[in-house]
C-alpha cells in the first residue's frame, strides 16, 4: 500500500512508527478500544472478528503480510468495532492515525489503494450479507470455501492449511455441527477431500453452479440433490 507514497510524507510517518511483535493468540486490538493507530502486517497474520451482543463471533477475515488493520477507526475516530488477534507470530508496524491519513491524503497512489481496499471489503460484506439472507448453510459454506481456496494446475481448488470446522462455521454464521454435517455430505458426493494437510475442492465449477442455482431458488436441481443428500 505504501510503496508509491510521497517520500517526504513517508519519512514523516516513519519517524512516528512503532514496531510490535505479537505471539499466536495475542490480542492486538479489541472491541471498544479507543486507540486509533493503524497496524501494517509486516510478517505473520492476524484474524479480524466481530462479536454480537449475545456473544456469538463472526470471523471477518484474516490479514496477511502486506495488509493493514485498524484503518476504520483511524478514518472515523470511532472506538474499535472488531477484535484483531494474531494467528501466527507476527511483526506489526503501528502508525498514528494522523500519520496514516497524511500518507493517504498527500500520496494519490496510497489514497487510491486505500479506497480500493475499502471497496473490496464492502463488496465482500455485500456478498456475505446476500448469502446470509438468501442461502442455507450448505451454499454459504460452498461460497466461503471457494473464496478461501487457491487454484491448482489440475483445475482443483485447495485450502491449506485446512481451517477447523468451528472456524468455517464462524466465517459463515453457522453452527459447527451444521458445517460438519455438510462437509460429510460433500465428501460422499465427491465435492471435497479433507486431509490433515488441506481441504481440496475437486469440482469448483460444480459448486459455483450450485450456488447460482440456489440464488435463483432452484436448489431442487442442485448437484447435491442429485446425489441424494438432504437440503
Amino acid at each position: 500500500m505504501l510503496r508509491d507514497a510521497e517520500p517526504a510524507a513517508l519519512a514523516r510517518a516513519a519517524a512516528q512508527a512503532h514496531w510490535r511483535r505479537a505471539q499466536p493468540g495475542e490480542v492486538v486490538l479489541d472491541f471498544g478500544d479507543v486507540s486509533n493507530e493503524v497496524f501494517l502486517v509486516f510478517t505473520g497474520s492476524v484474524r479480524v472478528t466481530l462479536r454480537t451482543p449475545g456473544g456469538a463471533e463472526l470471523i471477518v477475515g484474516d490479514r496477511e503480510a502486506g495488509e493493514i488493520v485498524g484503518d476504520m477507526a483511524a478514518i472515523d475516530g470511532q472506538t474499535r468495532s472488531a477484535n484483531v488477534t494474531a494467528l501466527h507470530a507476527s511483526l506489526l508496524c503501528s502508525l498514528p492515525a494522523a500519520a496514516f491519513l497524511e500518507l493517504a491524503l498527500h500520496s494519490p497512489p496510497t489514497g487510491l489503494r486505500l479506497l480500493q481496499l475499502l471497496t473490496a471489503r464492502l463488496r465482500l460484506q455485500d456478498a456475505r450479507l446476500t448469502e446470509m439472507v438468501a442461502l442455507p448453510v450448505r451454499y454459504r459454506l460452498y461460497a466461503e470455501m471457494l473464496r478461501m481456496a487457491r487454484p491448482r494446475e489440475n483445475g482443483q481448488f485447495r485450502i491449506s492449511p485446512p481451517p477447523q470446522q468451528h472456524v468455517l462455521a464462524a466465517r459463515i454464521g453457522a453452527r459447527r455441527e451444521a458445517v460438519s454435517r455438510e462437509l460429510s455430505v460433500m465428501g460422499r458426493a465427491g465435492l471435497v477431500v479433507v486431509t490433515r494437510q488441506s481441504i481440496t475442492l475437486p469440482q469448483p465449477e460444480t459448486l459455483r453452479a450450485a450456488i447460482t442455482a440456489a440464488m435463483a431458488g432452484e436448489t431442487q436441481k442442485g448437484p447435491i440433490r442429485a446425489a441424494g443428500a438432504r437440503t
